[in-house]
Parts: structure tokens; C-alpha cells; sequence
């Protein structure tokens, strides 16, 4: 299908943001003219998919949809176990359910906000350990994804008995979408049995990871990307995956595990949270659809094409002056919001600021990846930044066309040209978790 969108004008952008406390998350979805606020749910379905739709069995038990569903994620992942869920962070909000307490330790290459804000609900610390060169925008690595193997392991030696499980979110979405090597993958696997600690895949872009993996890595060149899905899974006890990304569907997820007995145990909480075991919050139609989208995702041709338009757009973005992450990732461009408005204290929200500018001047929504959204302050009160100060584009998938990236681009473009007229914000209302989704701020 097509939709028509159309540009508010400047006056009422203006006013929109007012009303919205400058929260991107608060405008009306039918009043933003290109939408890059995520690419989790957004994207088009193709004509397989909406085919299934039809062949949906809404049986409360042990439909026909859920075997299919079932055997798809069966057949990506190797595990036995799957729990079905309506998206990532009910997988993840029943895992940590469980597992997070008071001095238990998670830690990942980088905990993406749902992730982070679930283990710390229970009590729990949520530590980053991705590499040196995953924090620094300008510096080029094939897989700036990748956890910093000595400081795992360090942190093994020292607290692997509070320790239940370390995470690898493939791809870093925190991190700029940028890719995990299976090198790494690997390593960190056998790093965490070699101390008794579970290792988990947060899988929201697994096919993504792969074909950077294959594009990327010595003796990848030539294998098939479900073969190297297969290993990137086989070195997992379990993993987490919001099927919104790279299920290529708009609602889904799923909780996959090897161990019957933590199967057992999650499945009481899942059928306590979101539904029966074998539909969890998805209705017969979702799980066909997500049956559907889980194979087609392998192809090699869709992947390069996803991959060569976040690519592209990059390379607009730079050519307009942009400065960006880079390398690009799989899903994202992610713009470098600490170099774009360096005139802006960091307590202010820089990169908030460059999200705001963009819906003003030409009614483009993203979303905010730094300060705002993983900024602390430390036990005396004082500002504790984001390691970066990004504004994330997300692309949906299958959904725009070169002239909608190539206008935003030139509106980014326009921007920095001006970009003193921007100023920062301040918060005037936060709740305690996840505050970017209904923080309300005050223009400087």
C-alpha cells in the first residue's frame, strides 16, 4: 500500500512541539512528514506475509499458526524452547522478572533502553562493556558492536557468582546499529561458560549482524547467511528478540531457550503476563505472518538492499555536512549530535536539540540517543553524560525511497548551516524509568 503524508506548515510544527513538551514521542504520528522515530514495527509487509495473514488459526491453544511460527524460529536459532511474546521487552520484562534482584549483575556490549530499564526495575545493575572503538564516532572498525573481551572477563573473575547471564544486542543499537563479529560472539561465549555464566543474544537484527559478518569477516565470504545465523545462535544459551525488527512484521517477539527448566519457569510468568504459552500476546494471524517474515529476512538480496540504503543515506547526510557515526550501521544513521551543536552544553541535551531542529524545519521525526536518554547523575548529583551524543534515523523497512532520504539529508544540511540559532533544554517533568518515552522539557 501507499500513504499519503503531507508537511505541516512551520507555525504549526511549532506549536505541535509546545504542546509535546519538545518530545518527540508525543507528536501525532499523522503530523510528522518523513517518520525515523524507529524502524521497530514500521516497516511494510510483503505480499507472502499479507497472504498469511489470512491463514491465521485464532484457536487459543496449540494453534496451527504457532507450530509454523514454532518451526521458524526453531529452524534460525537451534533451541528447543521458544516462548512467543507481542514484542522485545515483554521477553525481556519476563527474563528479568526472574533472574534481576539486588546485586545481580548483567553485563552486555551495550543494554539498549528497555533492556537496561527492565534489569534495573528488578534491582538489578545493567553494565556496558562494549570496545574502546564503539564510543568514538570518527573511529573506523568493522565491528564496533563487539564486547571488550578483558573487561568481561575481568568482571567475571570478580562477581561471576552474581552474574546470571551476560546479553550481546546484535547489532549495537546503542552503539549506532553497528555490528557484533562472530569472532567475538564466540569468545565471549566461552568466556562466560568458563565461569558458569549463561550467555544470551538480545536479537532484534540477527540477520543484519549476519550480513555484516559476511561482508566483513576473513572465511565468512562465501557461507550462506542462515549458515552463519546458525553459528552465531549455536554459541547461546538462550536469547531475547523483538520480531519487529527483523521479523519483518509489525507487532511479535519471542523468548528462545535451550534449558527445559528455565523454560518451565518463564513459561509460569509468561502465561501470568501476556497469554498462553503458545500464543503469548500474538494473535494466530501475527505468528503467520512472523512464520513468514522470519525466512525472508535470509535473503542475501533484501539484506544488501537494507544495508546499501542506510548506506546511502550516510553518504548523503556527509555530502550535506552532516557529521555522523560511522561506519553506518544496519538499520540507522546516527547522527553525531556532540560535533553538530557543539555550542550546546551536554547537561542540555545537545542532541535533543539537533532531534527538536529537524521536526521544526522540515517535520522529520528521530529519535534522541544520548544524554536524555541514557544520561545519569551519580550518587552526589552530579550530571553523569551519554558516552555519545547521537540522533538516531531510523529507516523502517521497505517503506522509503531515495527523494524522501535525499530530503532529509538536505534538511539535516540546512540545520547545521545555522545550527547557533539551536539552543538546549531543560527537563521540567521525568518519570523514574525509561524517561525519553514521556520526559517533557523546556526550551533555553
Amino acid at each position: 500500500m501507499v500513504e499519503k503524508i503531507s508537511l505541516k506548515s512551520l507555525e504549526e510544527r511549532e506549536e505541535l512541539l509546545r504542546k509535546a513538551g519538545y518530545n518527540l514521542f508525543l507528536i501525532p504520528a499523522e503530523a510528522v512528514f518523513i517518520d525515523l522515530l524507529t524502524d521497530s514495527g514500521t516497516g511494510a509487509m510483503s505480499d507472502e506475509q499479507w497472504s498469511a495473514l489470512m491463514k491465521g488459526d485464532e484457536s487459543y491453544a496449540n494453534a496451527r499458526s504457532w507450530f509454523k511460527f514454532y518451526e521458524a524460529v526453531k529452524e534460525i536459532t537451534g533451541m528447543e524452547y521458544v516462548l512467543p511474546t507481542h514484542q522485545g521487552r515483554a521477553a525481556e520484562n519476563i527474563l528479568f522478572s526472574e533472574i534481576s534482584r539486588p546485586g545481580v549483575i548483567i553485563p552486555s556490549n551495550n543494554h539498549f533502553d528497555t533492556t537496561r530499564a527492565n534489569i534495573e526495575y528488578f534491582g538489578g545493575e545493567a553494565v556496558d562493556l562494549v570496545i574502546e572503538e564503539g564510543k568514538d564516532p570518527k573511529k573506523i572498525h568493522p565491528f564496533k558492536g563487539n564486547i571488550d573481551l578483558n573487561k568481561l572477563e575481568d568482571l567475571l573473575k570478580k562477581n561471576s557468582p552474581n552474574i546470571p547471564l551476560c546479553m550481546c544486542t546484535i547489532t549495537n543499537n546503542t552503539g549506532g546499529g553497528q555490528p557484533v563479529s562472530l569472532e567475538n560472539i564466540r569468545s565471549a561465549s566461552q568466556l562466560c561458560h568458563k565461569y558458569g555464566v549463561k550467555f544470551f543474544l538480545d536479537a532484534c537484527r540477527f540477520a543484519e549482524n549476519a550480513y555484516f559478518i559476511k561482508k566483513r569477516e576473513k572465511g565468512y565470504e562465501k557461507k550462506e547467511i542462515a549458515e552463519i545465523v546458525k553459528e552465531m545462535f549455536s554459541y547461546a544459551d538462550g536469547a531475547t528478540m523483538s520480531a519487529k525488527k527483523d521479523g519483518l512484521a509489525n507487532i511479535g517477539g519471542f523468548l528462545a531457550l535451550r534449558d527445559e527448566k528455565t523454560y518451565q519457569q518463564l513459561g509460569n510468568a509468561l502465561i501470568l503476563k501476556e497469554g498462553f504459552l503458545t500464543y503469548g500476546g500474538l494473535s494466530g494471524r501475527d505468528l503467520e505472518a512472523l512464520a513468514v517474515g522470519f525466512k525472508e529476512v535470509l535473503d542475501e538480496n533484501y539484506l544488501e538492499t537494507r544495508v546499501g540504503q542506510i548506506e546511502y543515506f550516510g553518504e548523503m547526510l556527509k555530502e550535506n555536512g552532516v557529521p555522523i557515526l560511522e561506519p553506518t550501521g544496519g538499520h540507522a544513521v546516527y547522527l553525531d549530535a556532540l560535533e553538530a551543536f557543539s555550542h550546546i552544553k551536554r547537561e542540555e541535551f545537545p542532541a535533543q536539540s539537533l532531534t527538536v531542529a529537524l521536526y521544526k524545519e522540515g517535520g522529520i521525526r528521530g529519535v534522541e540517543i544520548g544524554s536524555l536518554m541514557f544520561g545519569k547523575k551519580d550518587p552526589d548529583g552530579n550530571f553523569v553524560p551519554s558516552p555519545m551524543e547521537l540522533v538516531r534515523l531510523a529507516v523502517p523497512r521497505r517503506v522509503y525511497t531515495e527523494s524522501h532520504l535525499r530530503y532529509v539529508a538536505e534538511v539535516a544540511g540546512s540545520i547545521i548551516k545555522q545550527r547557533e540559532k539551536h539552543r538546549g533544554f531543560k527537563i521540567v517533568y521525568e518519570p523514574p524509568f525509561l524517561r525519553h518515552f514521556t520526559v517533557r522539557l523546556m526550551a533555553l
